[in-house]
Order: C-alpha cells, then sequence, then structure tokens
C-alpha cells in the first residue's frame, strides 16, 4: 500500500489567498470600475493589513496581471469548447463564433475592458499572463483557415468588427441587444465579399 503523497498546505494556503485576492479586486472593478481597485480597498475587503498584500502581489499591476490571466484562461476554456461545436457551414459557423465573443464580453464590462482595452495607464501583462489570449488568437486562426478564410486582412476585419459591435454595444445599449442583432447582417456581409457558402443569415433584406 503506497503512502499518499504530502500535502504541501502552506501552498495551498498561500493561493486561496491569491485567489481571494483576486476575486476582491474583481468585485471592486465590477462595482467602480478597474481604476478603482487599490491595495488598501483589496486588503480591506478580505480582512488583510494593506502591507500584507505584498507578501502576495508585489504591485497593484500584479493584481491586475492575475486578474488579466485568470479572465483569458476562463475565455480560452470557453472557447475550446465553442470549438468543438460550431456548425458545418462557414457562414453559420462566422456566425455563432462572434455571438459568443459578443455574449461573453457584453456579460462583464471590468472583465471585457482590461481583457481587450488598454484602459490600465502603464499596465502591461507579463508574458505568462498572456500565454492564455496567445492560445485563443492561435486556435482562432486556426479555425478560421478551416472555413476557408486565410488572407490575415480578412481575419484582421473579422477582429475589428467584433470588437466595434462590443464596444459600440457596451457603450450605447447595456444591457440591451440593439448591436446583437446586427451581427447576422455583418456577418452576410463579410461571407459575401469572400465567397463564403451558406444562405444568408438575416431575416430581413
Amino acid at each position: 500500500m503506497s503512502a499518499a503523497p504530502n500535502r504541501d498546505r502552506q501552498a495551498e494556503r498561500r493561493e486561496a489567498t491569491r485567489r481571494e485576492i483576486v476575486d476582491a479586486a474583481w468585485e471592486i472593478a465590477r462595482r467602480d470600475g478597474l481604476a478603482a481597485v487599490t491595495l488598501r480597498e483589496v486588503a480591506g475587503m478580505i480582512g488583510m493589513r494593506s502591507p500584507s498584500l505584498y507578501s502576495h502581489f508585489d504591485s497593484k499591476n500584479a493584481i491586475y496581471d492575475a486578474m488579466f490571466q485568470q479572465a483569458w484562461t476562463v475565455f480560452l476554456a470557453k472557447a475550446e469548447e465553442d470549438f468543438q461545436r460550431m456548425p458545418d457551414v462557414p457562414r453559420e459557423a462566422l456566425l455563432k463564433m462572434l455571438e459568443n465573443f459578443f455574449d461573453f464580453s457584453v456579460a462583464d464590462l471590468a472583465r471585457y475592458q482590461l481583457m481587450n482595452q488598454r484602459s490600465i495607464p502603464g499596465f502591461v501583462p507579463s508574458q505568462a499572463a498572456y500565454a492564455p489570449s496567445v492560445e485563443v488568437m492561435r486556435q482562432f486562426i486556426a479555425f478560421m483557415h478551416g472555413l476557408g478564410v486565410t488572407d490575415q486582412a480578412d481575419i484582421d476585419l473579422y477582429l475589428a468588427f467584433a470588437g466595434g459591435l462590443v464596444d459600440m454595444q457596451l457603450a450605447n445599449d447595456p444591457g440591451g441587444d440593439r448591436w446583437r442583432l446586427q451581427i447576422p447582417r455583418v456577418i452576410d456581409m463579410f461571407a459575401d465579399d469572400l465567397g463564403l457558402p451558406g444562405p444568408p443569415l438575416r431575416r430581413t433584406p
């Protein structure tokens, strides 16, 4: 009978505290905006003195870094699952992929801003934090190639109007669907321009 491996309880407690700190930072960001995150308020939310945070994160940007990595890790897992369930018709797959990204993005303004906008002056994600987003892009490009969209300029255009629709929704109709309703029309225009197969997605001309 083999002995169970020894648990590193100190490491487990440390990781649990880091998660608690990041969760508190997200709560502040979602309530008051990303810029409102401070070491003092994060510490207060979890019952810790501000100097004690430095044993877990050496700066506020380090907390942002952990938040950035967490957000992209969550999206990577979702994207990997979504890619397995895409329609076979390219036009329909492009539609579903954009709807999935749109819905994930508008569900959490603070998360979207940290992931996709330069909303924190001086913050640059570390290589480790950036890695999940790089993997998302690698899989996205591979998927686009599989649909027959291989020109980088066409891929760039898809990314541009995807981000633009999200930005317009969040800025002008938060909680609504005004710009989500435009997605089938935009995909039709994109697919028509590239000559991709599939019936029109728009319900009306």
